[in-house]
């Protein structure tokens, strides 16, 4: 085992940045082969991807950091690759995997041109100070626009057109060029090697058999194999029992030193010692100040997640830990419904990032849930002036009680062809936006920034705006502000018990339409009891809809084979009677995919 020893001269760190399905995984797959980091047998598409939900989706979810090395004029350097997600639910990775690095490769794919999640992640990486690195890629392909991609490139940045490289990440054209120009053009790692020791926390994972692995970037000091070491935010103090780079497997060695990228083994089995973005110091010689982690996290869209059966509470819990020391911008709290008894609040950063969760708490633990209807964080004042953020309907004070209701509402960025600007725009004013500006990118090509309430997107808003635009629409969207809003509290009754799970929070114009909706939706999926079961929507005390379930009706008189009619009625009368009794002492039973089909009624 040997010490990884480079002189920080002789080290790039880099991350790719680009708009979803634009071909950073393709790229980084072509690094690994051309570097020949992978060979033969292992070399397949999306490599990096190492979940088979990533491969199923096409999508990355997950950083994922690997060194590779080069030569360059007959000097050996060695190049720390963060291959980040495009998509806007996990711009926090992007946000981690950037503050690790000194550089970005900018890719914007030829046919597709300038999209919202590329500037929004330029922007980012502009912030952090970091050398970007311009790429065209999809040059092989017929209908790629190359002049004019150049040109939107150039308006971007302020670039000159050689500063762009062309590359085909499918073909290998320009590969190797790109590799040399990251070396000439992003800056070495800054860093003293002799200082007390300062390491970046930028990702953890839990495995089963070895505790909470940490992934970390030195920016001063060194560490080795045996150092005492403590993380400054928790406190807490460990031994590293092993420590090591990361390749296509994590490799041990026996010393890292500043400006690289590693990981570390300590066996720590509890996820609330490590914090993502905390800094790694030595016990006897430690730093005098912590680095500028990430900024903590904020959720956007909040849903409870239930397990079925109340037996399964702890190993949900236990679940959610692990998966946020792999996801830090997942956050949750338990709370419990009459409903579905007991769960937990979940705050994620969109819904790809909720479905994505779910789908992961399924197949890497085994557990499945029911997750509540989608809802946003409203700032609730009372008649003092003073306010709380209510999360989900049971935290809603009594009308009476408030004063007012703000709502958060987002700045939203649409990219498009001029030919979809119409349908866009009537989609955005339905759901309550406001136009702010509008920017053409080029003759063709349009950036519509618009406020929008959150609430009004968590739902169907980014599946409509590909359908109407025909999938040539992309967007981007940060939170702006907090505005005043009409909220009520739309409660949902059966035989006059209230349903909590079933409660939401909505706009007063679109609670009408929604009570109706849900009413007709439940009257489809309750089955038919021995009594007739009311199903109704309210606003406080007024009932705004109402559906109604028939009893099963048995035939009590089928044994009369003629005689006076009133020996019929008699039997009819005692039959509405057992009905009424019944009525009044019986429960109506719900079945889990009507609690699921108003879940997703929107």
């Amino acid at each position: 085992m040997e010490s990884f020893n480079y002189s920080v001269g002789h080290i790039r760190n880099f991350c790719t940045i680009a708009h979803i399905d634009h071909g950073k995984s393709t790229l980084a797959d072509r690094l690994l082969e051309y570097t020949k980091t992978i060979e033969g047998k292992i070399i397949q598409e999306q490599v990096l991807d190492n979940m088979d939900l990533e491969r199923e989706r096409g999508i990355t979810i997950k950083s994922h950091a690997i060194q590779i090395q080069h030569n360059y004029k007959k000097e050996e350097y060695i190049l720390n690759l963060i291959d980040t997600p495009g998509h806007v639910d996990f711009s926090y990775e992007v946000s981690r995997s950037i503050a690790s690095c000194e550089g970005a490769l900018l890719i914007v794919d030829a046919t597709q041109g300038i999209q919202a999640q590329t500037i929004s992640n330029l922007y980012m990486a502009l912030e952090n100070d970091l050398e970007i690195i311009p790429i065209l890629n999809k040059i092989d392909l017929p209908n790629a626009m190359i002049e004019e991609t150049e040109d939107q490139i150039m308006s971007l940045l302020g670039c000159s057109k050689t500063d762009i490289l062309h590359i085909s990440s499918k073909t290998g054209e320009g590969i190797l060029n790109l590799l040399d120009t990251i070396i000439e053009k992003i800056p070495a790692p800054k860093g003293d090697t002799k200082a007390p020791l300062q390491a970046l926390i930028f990702d953890s994972v839990f495995n089963p058999f070895r505790g909470i692995i940490i992934y970390f970037k030195i920016i001063n000091g060194y560490l080795k194999k045996g150092d005492q070491i403590k993380f400054v935010s928790t406190g807490k103090k460990c031994e590293i029992d092993e420590i090591g780079i990361l390749k296509m497997k994590m490799v041990p060695c026996e010393k890292i030193t500043c400006g690289n990228v590693g990981y570390i083994v300590s066996g720590i089995k509890t996820s609330k010692e490590i914090k993502v973005g905390d800094t790694i110091t030595h016990v006897e010689r430690p730093c005098s100040l912590a680095i500028d982690g990430f900024e903590e996290v904020k959720p956007i869209v909040f849903a409870g997640i239930y397990p079925i059966g109340i037996e399964n509470v702890d190993t949900l819990r236990s679940s959610l830990e692990k998966l946020q020391l792999n996801d830090a911008s997942l956050t949750f709290q338990p709370e419990s419904s009459t409903a579905l008894g007991f769960g937990f609040r979940c705050g994620f950063l969109g819904l790809l990032h909720m479905e994505i969760i779910q789908e992961r708490l399924n197949r890497e633990f085994n557990i499945n849930v029911i997750t509540t209807v989608p809802n946003v964080s409203y700032k609730v004042y009372d008649k003092h002036g003073n306010y709380k953020e209510v999360h989900n309907p049971a935290g809603f004070p009594e009308s009476n009680l408030i004063d007012h209701i703000e709502e958060p509402f987002i700045r939203a960025s649409i990219i498009t062809n001029i030919n979809y600007i119409g349908p866009i725009m009537t989609l955005c004013l339905n759901k309550r936006g406001v136009l702010i500006k509008q920017n053409y990118i080029s003759c063709t090509r349009i950036e519509i920034i618009y406020d929008l309430p959150l609430s009004e997107i968590v739902i169907d808003f980014y599946d409509k705006l590909k359908s109407i635009s025909k999938g040539y629409a992309s967007f981007d969207y940060h939170m702006h502000d907090y505005r005043h809003s009409k909220l009520i509290k739309l409660n949902i009754l059966l035989n006059g018990e209230p349903l909590d799970a079933l409660s939401m929070l909505t706009n007063i114009n679109n609670a009408i339409n929604f009570g109706r909706k849900t009413c007709e939706k439940l009257k489809k999926l309750i089955p038919r009891q021995q009594f007739d079961v009311a199903i109704q929507a309210s606003i406080g005390t007024k009932i705004i809809a109402r559906e109604t379930v028939k009893a099963v009706r048995k035939d009590v008189t089928a044994k009369c084979y003629g005689g006076d009619i009133t020996r019929k009625r008699k039997l009819i009368e005692k039959q509405k009677e057992g009905k009424k009794r019944m009525k009044q002492i019986g429960n109506v039973e719900i079945p889990q995919k009507a609690f699921l089909a108003v879940l997703k009624l929107n």
